[in-house]
């Protein structure tokens, strides 16, 4: 396109792009009556009129007829609010409350040192210290003496016990010896019975002492019915002896009541007995449990009341 015939065009439609704005901006300052007038005036029906002016208020009464003195057709100015202008006066000086008095306190007067000092008071009362630090020390002494003596008080109490479970204990156990001893006592006697037995039962002679005591002449060729009645005597009670642990090996005499039959009645050691009290009851309980003697045999020889020699074995 040639460049020297767009530039007229260009500036007539810039032209009339202007003249419209300036046609439009006159158009928005013309008052509403005078498009009214306009149309009016063309001829034209109401619709086709733009802007439609607000009709004024209309009051019933009479015609009032004024005459407006200065500009009547300008509205009145509006209202421009102030802002307001902040007070720049200093407020006053805010003055303190009074702060309570408060009192000084009182400083005592100490009393002036005595111009002479009393060496003796002063002595005195060194003294004094002295001496109630020594009564301290005596107090805590004795306490510890105190203490010192039921702590051994309770050592030795407790010794006591001790020393007095551990006496029960060697009783117990003496008390267990004994026993042993008794119960070996009685197997030996058992046995020492055995051994009689077997002897009489060899020899063929019932109811004779054992070996021991044949060897001292009761079985001699010159023996009578008596010294055999005296060695069955023996031989029956002897199983029925609890011998002691301090009876001597010598003889014991007892006084036996017995009725026919052999039934004993009561056996009583003679006083001539060397055995102590414990082995005299001993013999007589022997005798007693005995309870029947030989007689079967014996019938000549027999006597309600004789006297037994008793042999310890």
């Amino acid at each position: 396109m040639d460049e020297s015939k767009a530039t007229p065009k260009a500036v007539v439609l810039s032209a009339i792009l202007h003249i419209g704005i300036v046609g439009f901006l006159f158009l928005a300052i013309l008052p509403c009556s005078s498009y009214e007038n306009v149309v009016n005036a063309l001829g034209l029906p109401a619709w086709m009129n733009p802007i439609t002016c607000s009709k004024p208020l209309e009051l019933q009464g009479p015609i009032i007829e004024a005459t407006l003195i200065g500009p009547t057709g300008s509205p009145p100015p509006k209202a421009v609010k102030v802002k307001p202008v902040p007070d720049s006066t200093p407020p006053p000086p805010t003055v303190p409350p009074p702060k309570p008095a408060v009192e000084a306190p009182k400083v005592k007067t100490l009393p002036p040192p005595p111009e002479h000092v009393d060496v003796v008071d002063q002595e005195r009362v060194v003294a004094d210290a002295a001496l109630k630090a020594e009564e301290a020390k005596k107090l805590q002494e004795e306490k510890q003496r105190q203490r010192q003596s039921e702590l051994d008080a309770q050592a030795a109490k407790q010794k006591e016990e001790k020393q007095k479970q551990l006496d029960a204990l060697f009783a117990k156990m003496d008390a267990a010896s004994a026993q042993t001893k008794r119960l070996d006592n009685k197997a030996k006697q058992a046995r020492q019975q055995m051994e009689d037995l077997k002897n009489a039962q060899d020899d063929g002679q019932p109811d004779l002492p054992a070996a021991t005591q044949r060897q001292t002449g009761n079985n001699s060729p010159n023996s009578n019915l008596a010294d055999e009645y005296a060695a069955a005597i023996q031989n029956a009670v002897t199983p029925n002896w609890l011998r002691p642990d301090n009876i001597p090996a010598v003889p014991c005499k007892v006084d036996i009541v017995q009725s026919p039959g052999g039934d004993v009645l009561s056996a009583t050691v003679d006083s001539s007995c060397p055995y102590d009290d414990a082995g005299r009851r001993s013999v007589e309980n022997a005798v007693l449990r005995t309870k029947t003697l030989p007689y079967k045999g014996f019938e000549s020889v027999f006597q309600r009341k004789l006297t037994f020699t008793f042999r310890p074995q």
